[in-house]
């Protein structure tokens, strides 16, 4: 249980890949964290997503539970403005930001998750608006402990929910083998028949889900510090997605994606220096019907072509330099989007100085798009580290360029329905600066204070604005609009401003030996505004307030884990289909397992134990309680 036994310290010796030059959290500069695999295996959830969303400062609006579909969005940003990475590897998908959470990795491969909070544009890129998160799975972790582990779950509950697990991760003086399956499915709730009036009822329909993930991974280290490093994944869900995309009437929606992922790594650490080349590939393919009742079925498939070099260099005990080189390319074959393919080419150079508790960090960034053609982007990080307190700072500036849906969902269809969203071939690439100032502060070994505010000023950002027909215009030779019709149309809003402030408490400790506990608060307070008011749909969802907790409790009899969280935000109503989304509500989640051996034991799940109506996106009900229990072991 060394986990809990001075703590801080223990997690700030892991060097934070996400940062790009290996550094501890302290000496980034900014607000990082890190869920290790224990601190993911405690926590009462059922997906990755719903795991995420119990960390400080970041929000997850799932349109369904289970981990069918979730928006990540961090520091108020957009769900289109958080990259994703597994393995340093960016997963933000071409097509749209709402599949970015469709993460191909099981619960089994996963060493940890890093969580780095504000603009990181100036070392990843476009995308990198509102932070970073980060997937380290244990082939390409820098752990080389010689390892023969399998590890499993099995749970049933209600609406014949089932959830089951297995994964093994093997690892010797220069190989390493692992590989895993997840799979949830149920039913899925029932929602009644519902009357809006006289000419209009809403049919009963069931939130069903069917997800399953597979992955296999292999690496082999050869002398002289050469090592190859492979991963292969599969990602399938198959899911009711009525009121995921709109709130239409007629809406009785059920979508199909799959994703398949590759990563390929050839990597050469030596004394003072490491370079790595990296390919990845991913295909992802989309069948959504929007109804039975007519043709209304959409079938998109993209390509993610991705090829990253990196070279690092200590040149003395002060200054480390790391420089690289990306390349990458994206496609679409789609009925509504068309076809399309996008080449991206990017330089980065970054710079660390530390000397004496000063942790000076600059780097700078060229991107080339032949959607928005050339960027820079430039980061400044500093931290100071005290014997109690570590002083933080950073500056920095970030792009996004719209996705596949912003410039041309609806492009290739004639006739189209009023209300419908649309896109803009002639969006702008969004921009921003970001600047933030944070203190972390020791009270012991064991508990940590951190406070952070930050601004963002970010122009050109894009969203669905509703527009008549008349403003847009012919979008498409193939596509048309009706007359005087009103649609949600992709457009550049001009400057979006962003404040805000993040307080955060993580207690570890050992209570005599033999029971251990970690407690984690944050809360979080945004403002955004706009000063032309435009009326748009994602850029001020996000929660005005935020708090987060996580419990974790650990005997030798039994284990106890809780989350909760509160949000206050905007309240809407969609009339059409006679649904609300609440200014605020509460959600809590808890766990109990009862150890029977070291490596066999029970376990008791409640999923939103108060039983809570809640929705995330206007018109997507999220699930009631949900009760299920289930096995576990580790061999």
């Amino acid at each position: 249980m060394a986990l809990y036994v001075d703590a801080q310290y223990q997690i700030d010796t892991i060097d934070v890949s996400v940062s790009q030059v290996p550094l501890k959290i302290s000496e980034t500069g900014r607000n990082i964290t890190i869920l290790t695999a224990e601190d993911l295996a405690a926590i009462p959830a059922t997906s990755i997503d719903e795991m995420l969303q119990t960390v400080p400062g970041l929000e997850v609006q799932s349109r369904g539970g289970f981990g069918t579909q979730g928006d990540i969005l961090l520091r108020g940003s957009t769900f289109t403005q958080v990259m994703m990475l597994i393995d340093g590897m960016k997963m933000n998908d071409p097509l749209t930001g709402h599949f970015n959470s469709n993460i191909p990795v099981t619960p089994a491969e996963i060493e940890r998750i890093e969580i780095y909070r504000g603009a990181a544009a100036a070392m990843y890129g476009a995308d990198a608006v509102g932070g970073v998160i980060n997937i380290v799975t244990k082939t390409f972790s820098a752990n080389t402990q010689i390892e023969n582990k399998q590890s499993g779950s099995l749970s049933y509950g209600e609406h014949e929910f089932v959830r089951g697990q297995y994964g093994f991760n093997k690892r010797g003086e220069n190989w390493s083998l692992g590989a895993g399956i997840a799979v949830s499915q149920s039913e899925g709730e029932a929602y009644p028949e519902k009357v809006i009036d006289s000419t209009m009822t809403l049919d009963a329909y069931n939130s069903f889900f069917d997800i399953k993930t597979l992955g296999a991974s292999a690496a082999y280290r050869f002398s002289e510090g050469l090592a190859i490093r492979f991963r292969t994944a599969y990602d399938h869900r198959d899911f009711d997605a009525r009121y995921y995309y709109t709130t239409s009437p007629f809406d009785k929606s059920t979508e199909v994606v799959s994703n398949w992922y590759n990563h390929l790594q050839l990597a050469r650490v030596a004394t003072a220096s490491s370079t790595d080349v990296n390919f990845a590939y991913k295909n992802n393919s989309d069948e959504f019907v929007f109804s039975p009742d007519f043709s209304s079925t959409n079938n998109h498939t993209t390509e993610f072509l991705n090829l990253t070099i990196n070279h690092l260099q200590e040149l003395s005990s002060k200054v480390t330099l790391k420089i690289g080189a990306q390349a990458d390319q994206r496609k679409i074959d789609s009925n509504d989007r068309g076809m399309h393919d996008n080449y991206h080419f990017g330089l980065y150079a970054m710079g660390v100085y530390q000397q004496a508790g000063l942790n000076l960090t600059l780097s700078l960034r060229s991107d080339y798009d032949d959607n928005y053609e050339l960027e820079f982007s430039p980061q400044a990080n500093v931290s100071y580290v005290l014997p109690s307190m570590v002083l933080r700072g950073s500056i920095g500036r970030s792009i996004r360029a719209a996705d596949y849906t912003e410039r041309f969902v609806s492009n290739n269809l004639t006739n189209l329905t009023p209300g419908r969203s649309l896109g803009n071939p002639d969006l702008l690439a969004e921009r921003s600066w970001s600047e933030e100032l944070g203190l972390d502060y020791f009270v012991n070994s064991n508990w940590t204070i951190k406070s952070t505010a930050f601004a963002r000023q970010s122009t050109n950002l894009i969203d669905y604005i509703l527009t008549n027909e008349a403003d847009i215009g012919r979008i498409s030779e193939s596509g048309s609009l009706q007359e005087r019709a009103d649609y949600f149309f992709a457009q550049n809003i001009s400057a979006v401003s962003t404040l805000g402030f993040e307080l955060e408490s993580e207690l570890r400790i050992s209570l005599s030996g033999r029971a251990h506990l970690l407690w984690n608060i944050g809360y979080t307070y945004l403002d955004t505004t706009n000063d032309e008011e435009t009326v748009s749909v994602y850029i001020s969802s996000h929660a005005k307030q935020l708090f987060t907790t996580r419990l974790r409790f650990e005997h030798e009899r039994f284990e106890l884990g809780i989350s909760g969280l509160y949000k206050q935000r905007e309240g809407r109503v969609a009339t059409a289909i006679s649904s609300e989304l609440g200014d605020s509500y509460s959600l809590w989640n808890v766990r109990l397992g009862l150890p029977i051996t070291a490596d066999f034991g029970l376990n008791l799940q409640v999923q939103n134990l108060f039983d809570t109506a809640y929705q995330n996106i206007l018109g997507a009900q999220m699930p009631s309680r949900w009760i299920m229990g289930g096995i576990s072991w580790s061999l």
